[in-house]
């Protein structure tokens, strides 16, 4: 795609991935569960399926911590597979584990992340900023709602959304400069718009998932 020229890369890159975002926001799984449709077991299996998702780019950010461009994205109070293997441990009990099963569409997406995400800077770099960056924004509303909804008080089952100690908008507007900053030229930022566009429909294809589940029955 066509960069406008003199635009901050971060501008660029939220508003060519503004429809994608729409399309992951607005997904019917999502509505109903943040409505409270939906039984809790459809947001333990949410937690699930995130799962391997950030343990691919969680091992990317360590393969990638003394690159000189994408080091700069590795934050350790960022980490979030520690919450979610707490979070299923409370939904699930200790043997969580072995109860989560198998979703095709978290495999797709973790395994694109482990394509892209371990030797390319822009590859890591879409979709860390596709993940992080959303639950430093939209994960906030996600996980208050799913609080309030779903009577988890105290933040039990919900620690993956709490990042504790940081504050979000200071840090996300710094996260943009270091965007906006990183010397990538005009060819890598077409192909991270791109890598971002896909990473937001391999989110989508989880939600599809799980939409596609009958919660009466699983429930």
């Amino acid at each position: 795609m066509t960069l406008p020229p003199g635009e901050p890369f971060s501008a660029v890159l939220r508003q060519a991935s503004v429809q994608d975002h729409a399309d992951a926001e607005s997904n019917g799984y999502m509505s109903d569960l943040m409505g409270g449709k939906l039984p809790l077991s459809a947001y333990t299996a949410l937690t699930a399926r995130l799962l391997p998702v950030y343990a691919a780019l969680e091992e990317a950010a360590e393969a990638m911590r003394e690159h000189p461009v994408a080091g700069r994205f590795v934050f350790a109070e960022l980490v979030r597979r520690p919450a979610l293997e707490a979070d299923l441990a409370e939904l699930l009990g200790p043997d969580w584990a072995g109860r989560i099963g198998e979703s095709p569409a978290a495999h797709a997406y973790a395994a694109r992340i482990r394509e892209v995400a371990f030797t390319s800077p822009g590859g890591f770099l879409a979709h860390h900023y596709v993940r992080y960056m959303g639950d430093l924004s939209g994960g906030q509303i996600i996980g208050r709602r799913v609080e309030r909804v779903y009577g988890l008080e105290g933040g039990r089952g919900t620690g993956f959304y709490r990042f504790d100690g940081l504050k979000t908008k200071p840090f996300k507007e710094a996260y943009r400069r270091r965007v906006d900053e990183a010397p990538f030229d005009a060819g890598e930022r077409g192909r991270i718009i791109d890598e971002v566009r896909l990473a937001y429909r391999l989110n989508t294809a989880v939600f599809d998932e799980l939409g596609a589940v009958d919660w009466s029955r699983a429930a």
